[in-house]
């Protein structure tokens, strides 16, 4: 056996019916696995010590071709090696060398799932070959016999998980003998066993058998019927408890994927095997499309508050920042948007990053920081900050409400709504201040204020922009032809639906329209929808392969608006998160006016 013996099927028995393969997808009994064993010197695995290589090539329990090989090691082979395997010195001098055998032996790889018992120790020669001799290493799929055995048969079944005991269990009609072919042969027979066993556990596809041999949690094994059944279309998944309660909701593309992945090693997060282990029953709800997936689950965890969810549960729990409507405005936290003449910033997720833009504005304008209702007729003493000068103190009067709504006041509504330069330009002369005069750390806090202030601005034009429109359909291609449809009234997507491909969409388009929820405007920016909803479809929207089909008017945001600072505020985080080597010195390029700044 000094040469290598290789029979092969015809081509078309290595392919699946329509040409193509899918590995992961594949049946078991579709699977071409290509079961291997070497047999060494004993040493370890560093791209030599191979002394024989068997494999056999098999697929639905046709075999369909056979290597095997002597491999000449280049070094002395261990007397209790010969003993063990019959393999002498003598019988390994003619055979070739492994960098000899590889081209042929990857060959018989190519496209197929590589077997082996004990699968880390062959792999693990063949790849240190693999690079000790200039050969890329494959990444084939592989199945460990061992592992699975492991999984699937028990201590009253077998004593151990050696070859040879489970060759004799599955009455493999060779026995090992510690030579290569006849190993990996008594292994083919092993394999088909232990793939009838599986059957058992609902293990049908090559995906879940890899998955299945690795180590998964008595409760994922237990629960795994929860997966059974589910539709494989995009859309929502709400696994749920003895008391009907959701636990936690998540969306894919493909359902019943997805939730078969919470049954597999692959699932590690402690609070979802807690979770799995309360879970009775998953709920699936077919969607048109993605993005009706996306904003369903938004609203499944804002509705139900799923105690296994970490995002997305409390969308109300927002706040604003409000230019309160008194003869010398103030700004002030509040949690909700009101139908009056008020300036609203927002929202903001937190308190804390709302005062954080509020102390932005008032490093940049002169509004008063007190909160105290001031008269126009009678005054009242001024605080510190008026000594200090960081105040006009309008409690005494110093201003009049004209020029305190001029410079203070306005500067505030225009950036909300239009062009916050003023306001950006006043925090970057502070800033550039600051670290002229070396102190670093004030200017890092005023950083963090534009930060917080153009973040603010930014999204609420952006989604002020989409809102105020009534209604706007678009629609982009799906993977198949088909086209995705959205209806977006207020910002909220009040309809979504899938048009076949090779069928005008118009029908389609026009039912959804038909169909579509009823959705009033409000205050605000965000007044029918949540604010990451919103965003979510206009994330949509800014795929270059969507297609805008009508609008209900113009979808524009202001020219010389805050968007035009996005270039600037990326620099700004950069510097803030450490990924600017610069982090006080990061420059802008202004392209209104090609000044630069330091932030």
């Amino acid at each position: 056996m000094a040469q290598p013996a290789y029979v092969q099927g015809t081509l078309d028995t290595l392919l699946s019916a329509d040409g193509s393969v899918a590995p992961a997808a594949l049946s078991l009994r579709d699977t071409t696995f290509v079961v291997l064993d070497l047999e060494t010197t004993g040493g370890a695995a560093d791209g030599a010590g191979i002394t024989e290589i068997g494999a056999v090539k098999v697929r639905g329990g046709e075999q369909l071709g056979v290597f095997a090989t002597l491999v000449n090691p280049g070094e002395r082979l261990p007397p209790f090696i010969t003993v063990l395997t019959g393999i002498t010195e003598a019988m390994l001098a003619p055979a070739p060398p492994i960098e000899v055998v590889l081209p042929s032996l990857l060959e018989f790889l190519r496209g197929a799932v590589l077997v082996a018992h004990n699968a880390p120790y062959d792999v693990g020669f063949l790849k240190a070959a693999c690079a000790r001799h200039g050969y890329p290493w494959p990444q084939p799929r592989v199945v460990d016999t061992a592992a699975l055995a492991r999984r699937v048969l028990t201590r009253d079944e077998v004593p151990n998980r050696k070859l040879s005991t489970l060759a004799r269990f599955f009455h493999a009609a060779v026995e090992p003998t510690h030579r290569a072919l006849d190993d990996a042969r008594a292994t083919v027979d092993v394999l088909h066993g232990l793939i009838e066993r599986l059957g058992g556990h609902r293990v049908h596809t090559l995906g879940e058998a890899i998955e299945f041999a690795k180590a998964v949690t008595p409760t994922q094994r237990r629960k795994r019927h929860l997966a059974d059944g589910l539709p494989h279309a995009p859309g929502v998944y709400v696994f749920r408890g003895a008391d009907d309660r959701a636990l936690y909701v998540g969306t894919s593309k493909d359902i019943a994927t997805r939730v078969r992945t919470y049954f597999t090693a692959s699932e590690k997060r402690a609070r979802i095997s807690e979770m799995l282990a309360a879970a009775t029953r998953v709920e699936a709800v077919e969607c048109a499309h993605a993005l009706e997936a996306e904003v369903r689950e938004l609203r499944l965890i804002a509705a139900h508050a799923p105690p296994y969810n970490r995002r997305s549960k409390y969308p109300e729990r927002v706040v604003w920042l409000k230019l309160t409507t008194e003869a010398y405005p103030r700004l002030s936290v509040v949690r909700q948007l009101a139908d009056d003449d008020a300036t609203y910033l927002g929202p903001f997720s937190s308190r804390r990053t709302a005062e954080l833009a509020a102390a932005g504005f008032h490093d940049a304008v002169p509004l008063r920081q007190c909160t105290h209702r001031l008269s126009v007729r009678t005054p009242t003493p001024a605080c510190a900050l008026a000594e200090l000068g960081r105040c006009p103190a309008p409690c005494e009067h110093r201003i009049t409400t004209d020029e305190y709504a001029h410079r203070a006041a306005q500067p505030f509504r225009t950036a909300t709504h239009g062009d916050p330069e003023p306001i950006v330009d006043a925090l970057l002369a502070r800033i550039t201040a600051l670290s002229d005069r070396q102190r670093y750390e004030e200017a890092a806090v005023v950083r963090s204020r534009l930060i917080a202030m153009l973040r603010a601005t930014v999204r609420m034009q952006r989604l002020g922009s989409l809102t105020r429109l009534p209604e706007l359909v678009a629609a982009r291609r799906d993977a198949i032809g088909g086209w995705e449809i959205i209806v977006v009234r207020h910002g909220r997507l009040a309809a979504a639906a899938t048009s076949p491909p090779r069928q005008h969409p118009r029908p389609t388009l026009d039912a959804a329209r038909a169909t579509a929820e009823t959705v009033r405007p409000g205050p605000g920016p965000v007044p029918a929808a949540s604010a990451e909803e919103t965003e979510r479809i206009l994330a949509w929207l800014d795929r270059p392969d969507t297609r805008l089909v009508e609008t209900s008017g113009d979808w524009v945001s202001p020219a010389r608006g805050a968007a035009r600072f996005s270039s600037l505020l990326s620099r700004a985080e950069a510097a803030a998160s450490g990924r600017d080597s610069a982090v006080c010195s990061s420059v802008t390029d202004r392209s209104d006016d090609r000044r630069s700044h330091r932030l």
